[in-house]
């Protein structure tokens, strides 16, 4: 270790005449002897071309380059991957989604540890970049934080703001004749207009936020639009920020407590936010090394109100929510009604509480509510229990007033089969939609069902049909539709026992899934488990090391 303090790792990469082979490597990649002295900090950019969540990080980038420079250090920019959700949705490629969560983390550490960097921050956009990079940001320990990328603006269609859920919506309408061809192009070429992550209350704003409240992401700073004029300055903010992290040595151990994981599931109740959250705060916990259960995010929603008016229950999007007073405001607002633990510890070096304290409401805005007058009286998560789920399943209650639903199942075993009944409008009023082996193993990759929910809420069935699945649902889901079911069908959950016409009955107030007069165990008895889709490769690889949806989807050791 050199004697300078500021360069714990990166010294034995770059100091001293054994490591001339070293320094001769990256001067060919640009740097100098004035960079050899200072400490390394790398820039995790998930950049991709492919989608607008992801594509502007680039410029992005070259802001944090500058304020990383403009602080002392040395930036180290690289390269992980990236899938696109909203692009993927109702085809095989989906299947990749929620196994790119773990090849971003496995990659942002094997890079870091591989060149020893001194420090880190990670550009993120889309659903499974943010939690791919506070994991590999818990496993790894050293100084870092997570910047956001920002959200897209909405678009404008027949005089009112869209989002891409508003496509996905319009596909089921077009499929019922309630749409012409015409209005469903100019609705699709309107509702994307620029970079930016998907505008609603969604996975990638759920996420972000929740990187703001666990402290891993400067708050704030790291919300602040795709295209805002802001972000630039954003961007070299986050870059001097990670040298005063190095300087203060405050490291992702300090600011991921239980406290802060709680905090940040109660922010993704109060806005009604994505499912997916579950999944995500599970696998990071473990990365931290600290208990969480599924219970635990029943418990806190319950207490919970929700007070954010966002999509896809709600009315406003995240650019709605940044210029009513941001995130800030969020949780300044869950502050003074007791709702978050305002001693946890930021990247900024301030607490929770502190960073709130910042916040500025705009006069008159409408997005987010006092604790006297809350959108719904308890949070948008809610874990069920019973026969068809004996480790839990989730069901988001945001934005729909159904608490309990009984009806005969229609099962199928596959995305597309599902797609194609509600398609072909063989879905009736009542049903209970099961869709089945798309969990972890079986699908494997957990796919978002985002496509066959969108087409029942077009069709105008969003309030008459259920759906259960042990796969998992996009954040612009909506309706009563209940995911993560577990243990998973592949692995001869309950799930796998279910046929047509079996009474599924489900109780939000007392917490309950089943299946009524159907003795699982027999039928169970005479199960095989399918055929694997893959039998090589990454996703050959996933189902057979990838454990339950009730511990995060992770990978065994």
């Amino acid at each position: 270790m050199s004697g300078n303090s500021l360069k714990p790792r990166s010294s034995v990469l770059t100091d001293g005449a054994h490591r001339a082979p070293a320094r001769a490597m990256l001067r060919a990649a640009g740097l100098q002897d004035e960079d050899f002295t200072k400490p390394l900090i790398g820039i995790a950019n998930t950049w991709i071309e492919i989608g607008p969540c992801n594509y502007h990080l680039r410029e992005l980038a070259v802001h944090v380059r500058d304020g990383i420079r403009s602080a002392g250090g040395t930036p180290l920019e690289f390269n992980t991957v990236s899938i696109s959700d909203g692009i993927t949705m109702g085809t095989e490629g989906m299947r990749a989604s929620l196994i790119s969560r773990e090849v971003i983390a496995d990659s942002i550490e094997l890079v870091t540890r591989g060149n020893l960097l001194d420090g880190l921050i990670v550009l993120v956009g889309c659903d499974k970049t943010i939690p791919g990079g506070a994991m590999a940001l818990a496993r790894l320990n050293i100084p870092g934080l997570i910047l956001y990328g920002g959200s897209i603006a909405p678009g404008q269609y027949e005089g009112h703001s869209v989002t891409i859920q508003d496509v996905f919506e319009a596909v089921g309408a077009h499929a019922r004749g309630k749409m012409s061809d015409a209005q469903l192009k100019e609705l699709e070429c309107a509702a994307c207009p620029g970079a930016g992550a998907c505008g609603g209350q969604f996975t990638a704003n759920t996420m972000a936020l929740v990187c703001e409240f666990l402290g891993l992401a400067p708050m704030g700073i790291s919300s602040v639009p795709a295209t805002d004029v802001g972000k630039a300055h954003a961007g070299e903010l986050a870059g001097k920020l990670v040298i005063d992290l190095l300087r203060k040595n405050i490291t992702p151990s300090q600011i991921i407590t239980k406290a802060a994981i709680e905090n940040a599931i109660a922010g993704v109740a109060a806005t009604g936010g994505s499912t997916n959250a579950v999944l995500h705060l599970l696998a990071i916990a473990r990365e931290a090394g600290l208990p969480l259960s599924i219970d635990d995010f029943d418990r806190i929603s319950s207490r919970t109100p929700i007070l954010a008016d966002l999509k896809p229950g709600g009315r406003f999007v995240a650019t709605d929510l940044y210029a009513a007073g941001g995130t800030p405001l969020i949780a300044k607002r869950m502050l003074e009604a007791g709702l978050l633990q305002g001693n946890s510890l930021t990247v900024t070096g301030r607490t929770l509480a502190e960073e709130a304290a910042s916040a500025k409401e705009t006069p008159g805005q409408q997005v987010v509510r006092g604790k006297n007058n809350p959108i719904k009286e308890t949070g948008g998560l809610v874990i069920l229990k019973g026969n068809l789920a004996p480790e839990g399943c989730v069901v988001k209650v945001a934005g729909h007033k159904t608490l309990n639903f009984s009806g005969p199942a229609r099962v199928f075993d596959s995305e597309e089969a599902a797609f194609a009944a509600v398609d072909k409008g063989k879905i009736k009023a009542g049903d209970v939609v099961v869709i089945r082996y798309e969990g972890p193993r079986g699908g494997p990759g957990m796919r978002e069902m985002l496509q066959v929910t969108a087409a029942i809420v077009g069709e105008g069935l969003g309030d008459s049909v259920a759906m259960v699945t042990d796969g998992r649902f996009s954040g612009a889901t909506q309706g009563l539709m209940v995911g993560h079911v577990a243990p998973e069908a592949a692995v001869g959950g309950p799930l796998a026992a279910l046929q047509d016409g079996d009474i599924i009955d489900m109780d939000v107030e007392s917490r309950r899934l089943n299946v009524e007069g159907v003795d699982i165990q027999a039928r169970l008895k005479s199960w095989s488990p399918p055929e694997p889709h893959y039998r090589k490769g990454v996703l050959a690889r996933y189902a057979l090391l990838v454990g339950s949806a009730s511990e995060g989807a992770m990978l065994k050791p």
